[in-house]
């Protein structure tokens, strides 16, 4: 009798290990050769690289070549990526707003294929486009025509499922460190975690009620001070809550990143796309999803008076 139930058990935990939530990590608009206090722009690229090796992570970096990859010290950043087995992968030339009424539909797309021409030579190069500021335009011609122009040319689009606010959160980082290079920035770090801990959350939920699962969720973060300090963390308490950190290929061969949502609404996840693609547009605790980390911002400001 105790061999039948040790058997059950063992297939019941290893039906819950293959449904654990999952995640790939991606990272926009590196490498940068901004300085910002602390870190150089070297140290912050070998602070992201030591973190995804810490926890055995391979991650993507979606290049926006105008930030450092279009100069020698720049590339050799985002090379650095690629040598450590990570995908690399397009985020246009300037990181242009395909949603404003001064881009053109040609303008945007020569940015990709220029983007291209630097990093396509790279280790671990990948034909995938995101767009940036997650907008694919302000009319149907720009939609329409940068779906042709990425199937013509064999992007994938690199879809986020779980978005994130932490530019703003390092936006706040700096602007304290500018301010007092010794600053205590403990309650930063803290609301940089809790931040993304409430947006996993939030979008792992999202999943099950509106997908009836646990879709692999690719994250958004950026190539920045915060994520330089305080990644290594911040994949430990991923780790902490049970997910399996996958690779961005792994996650983008799911079927729910092969959809093509009508996005009414400029600049955000796939997940909420899809929803609202269906009429959902609202929801408990929608605000917290689409408010740029004002939550966090407001409640750091408190911390400081």
């Amino acid at each position: 009798m105790k061999r039948p139930m040790l058997a059950l058990a063992t297939t019941l935990f290893a039906l819950g290990a293959a449904a654990a939530q999952t995640v790939a990590f991606t990272f926009d608009d590196g490498p940068r050769l901004e300085q910002t206090p602390l870190l150089s722009p070297q140290q912050r690229n070998a602070a992201l690289l030591d973190a995804l090796a810490a926890h055995q992570v391979s991650a993507a970096l979606f290049v926006t070549c105008g930030n450092g990859a279009n100069e020698p010290d720049g590339l050799a950043l985002a090379k650095a990526w690629g040598d450590a087995g990570h995908a690399v992968a397009n985020h246009t030339m300037t990181h242009l707003d395909l949603n404003s009424a001064t881009v053109t539909l040609a303008q945007y797309q020569q940015e990709v294929l220029d983007c291209d021409r630097i990093i396509a030579p790279l280790p671990g190069y990948q034909p995938w486009f995101r767009y940036t500021y997650l907008r694919e335009g302000n009319t149907p011609e720009k939609r329409d025509g940068m779906r042709a122009f990425l199937r013509q040319h064999g992007y994938r689009n690199g879809y986020v499922s779980l978005d994130t606010s932490d530019w703003r959160l390092d936006d706040k980082l700096n602007e304290i460190l500018k301010a007092n290079p010794r600053a205590d920035v403990t309650v930063i770090r803290q609301a940089y975690l809790d931040h993304l801990r409430q947006r996993a959350t939030a979008y792992r939920d999202l999943s099950r009620q509106h997908e009836g699962r646990d879709i692999p969720q690719v994250i958004l973060l950026h190539h920045n001070l915060v994520n330089a300090l305080w990644l290594k963390d911040a994949l430990a308490q991923f780790k902490d809550m049970g997910w399996t950190i996958i690779t961005p290929a792994q996650a983008f061969a799911d079927p729910f990143y092969q959809q093509q949502p009508n996005r009414q609404f400029p600049g955000q996840s796939l997940m909420l796309s899809v929803m609202r693609s269906k009429g959902i547009n609202r929801w408990p605790g929608w605000e917290r999803l689409v408010d740029d980390g004002d939550f966090e911002i407001d409640a750091i400001d408190a911390a400081g008076r």
